[in-house]
Order: C-alpha cells, then structure tokens, then sequence
C-alpha cells in the first residue's frame, strides 16, 4: 500500500500534515458514520489508520520509506540496510516487526489525547489547558454532584513531544556522523515534587539528511503528575557553509574566476564536502552567470542508496580595475581579428 496516497499527502508531509488528513479522513470513513458503506468502510478506515500510525512514528516511518511494507514485516530486500537504530543490521531490519493497531482504539487514543496544550516557553513544559470533553458535560447537565475521574481511574494523556534544534554542519550531514547531546527533564515523583534528572543520549545523523529532519527520543522529555512522560524531538538545522549551498539535491557553488580565464580557459580545484580535490576543467568560453553541472557530485539521495544529486558551479567573471594602454592594444589586436 501506498500510505502517502492514502492519507492524501506528500513524502515530505510534517506530523501536523499527517494529523489534519487523518483527523479528517478517519472522520469521513469511520464506519459509525458509515453504516450503509458496510464492509468497505471499515477496510477504508483500517487503511487510513495503519498508514497514519506508521508514517507519524519516525521510526516505522524511515522503515517504510526505505523498505516499503516488507521492511516493517521485518522482510527487506537482500542486501539491504536498515537507517533506524533499533533496526540497524547488515541484512536490514530484520528484528523489526510491526502490527497495527486496533483501527478503533487507536482513533479513539487519538481523539483524547489530541486536545489543546499550552507550553511554558521558558522550559518548553507541557502544561494542560482547561478542558471539557462532551462526555463529562452530559454528565454534568444530568447530576452536578457527579466526579471527574481520577488520574488512577482514566486513561493516561501523552503530551505533545518537546521539540529541539540540532544544528549540524554541511559536512557532517554529508557525511553523516555521531553527536552525543546531555539534556535535562523534570520527572515528577509519586509525592508531587519534581526531580531534575540529566542523561546523554547519542544521536546518529545519516548521510543526506537535511533541514527538518526530525529524530524522536521516546519518554525522554518532562514527566508531569497524571501524565505520561513526554518524547523528545530534535529537528536538524544546517549551519551555513563558506562554499556550499544546498539546493534540494544539488550543491550550487559561487565561483568567482578572471576574465583572462574566462576567455582562455582555466581548471578550477574544489575541495569537496567529503574532503576530496575535485579538478574542474574551463575549456568554453565564460560569461557571467554560465553555469558547469557535474552529475553524482551532489547531495546524497536518501530514498536512492549511491545516488547524488549533482554538483552546479555558478560563475562570476571578476573584470580588471585598469588596463594599460599596450594592454587595451593588445586586446584590440587580438578580439579585432
């Protein structure tokens, strides 16, 4: 199954993306709504569920953008290999084994735990707003001596995940690279004080990610009393380059070159994201703006293993201040005939 065309978006869809379709599809599709649709809906309202639970989970996700819907069955293709860390292996993921949920008590678990939040910007905590959901109001319309439940007696809320930037260098996501990062939370404990605890967690950055790409650590952010412990997200942020540009796929380079080259040719030396010396033959004649592609010398395809995209040099001819006037007649001489 194509999950993407499922739930009507693009591969590049964020999790607020994702939400919105689902919210809106699983609605649309919910067999309640649907009675005389009978067994296709529920078969569309299973599609849409599983694809929304696998493609909002960044781990299911890499999986299936890599391996399709063998890869989540644990079954990739030989030879392959898994990007995610609990899956990594040199024959691909095979310990990695998904089942769906149950479509219904997965909507439900995401209508309750969807409700509005308010951060405290300062510590990025969750803080729950006020709140009442149609249940507890037909209550209260019938007996106003009813209770709300206990945090004991009611389903646990998930917290939005705390999210964080990881800047990283046009080098490292190149070529990919390790970062242990030392974070603090706040855990509540059974008496209502909180605890500040500290850990490193390490987070391996593969080559070809790009800004926006977002790596979730489960139950790694605050735990608050009555609340499960929230997932904390780091989303990549690429620190700007002296030579490089990022262009989708394509690397775009600035090259100033002389006017004298620009007219009788020249090669240029470019050293490389990975370090390499790459000699760039001038051999035609350079107006400004003339641009040379190199093919494979780009940015590595995530989706396409030993792809790249290419390597876009941009010129910009730097013309002389003064010119002499043997130089003047020698150019004349020379452009004249």
């Amino acid at each position: 199954m194509d999950y993407y065309n499922i739930l009507k978006v693009n591969r590049n869809a964020t999790l607020e993306d994702l939400k919105k379709s689902y919210r809106r599809l699983a609605r649309t599709w919910h067999p309640d709504k649907n009675p005389t649709a009978g067994a296709e809906a529920e078969a569309k309202f299973k599609q849409i569920t599983e694809a929304y639970e696998v493609l909002s989970d960044p781990e299911k996700r890499a999986v299936y953008d890599q391996y399709g819907e063998e890869g989540l069955k644990g079954m990739p293709p030989p030879g392959s290999y898994s990007c995610t860390s609990t899956a990594a292996g040199p024959s691909g993921p095979s310990n990695f084994r998904y089942n769906p949920s149950d479509p219904d008590d997965f909507f439900n678990e995401f209508m309750a735990s969807n409700k509005p939040y308010t951060f405290d910007q300062d510590r990025r905590r969750f803080q729950p707003t006020h709140r009442t959901s149609a249940r507890n109001s037909r209550s209260e319309a019938s007996s106003s001596s009813q209770k709300e439940p206990s945090t004991s007696a009611r389903q646990l809320e998930k917290p939005p995940p705390v999210e964080k930037t990881l800047m990283c260098s046009l080098e490292e996501l190149y070529n990919g690279t390790k970062k242990k990062l030392k974070i603090t939370r706040n855990v509540a404990k059974p008496d209502g004080k909180l605890e500040v605890e500290t850990e490193v967690l390490q987070v391996e950055v593969l080559p070809g990610w790009k800004r926006g790409t977002k790596v979730t650590f489960d139950n790694k952010g605050d735990t608050l009393h009555g609340y499960l412990p929230q997932d904390l997200t780091f989303v990549i942020d690429m620190k700007p380059h002296d030579t490089y540009t990022l262009e989708g796929n394509n690397l775009l380079v600035s090259q100033e070159i002389a006017l004298v080259d620009a007219l009788a040719g020249t090669t240029i030396n470019l050293k490389t994201l990975d370090g390499r010396s790459l000699p760039v033959s001038v051999d035609e004649v350079v107006r400004p703006g003339h641009e040379i592609v190199i093919e494979n010398e780009g940015w590595p395809i995530r989706k396409e293993p030993g792809k790249k995209g290419s390597l876009r040099i941009r010129f910009d001819v730097t013309f002389p201040m003064r010119l002499s006037s043997s130089q003047r007649a020698a150019i004349r001489r020379i452009m004249g005939s």
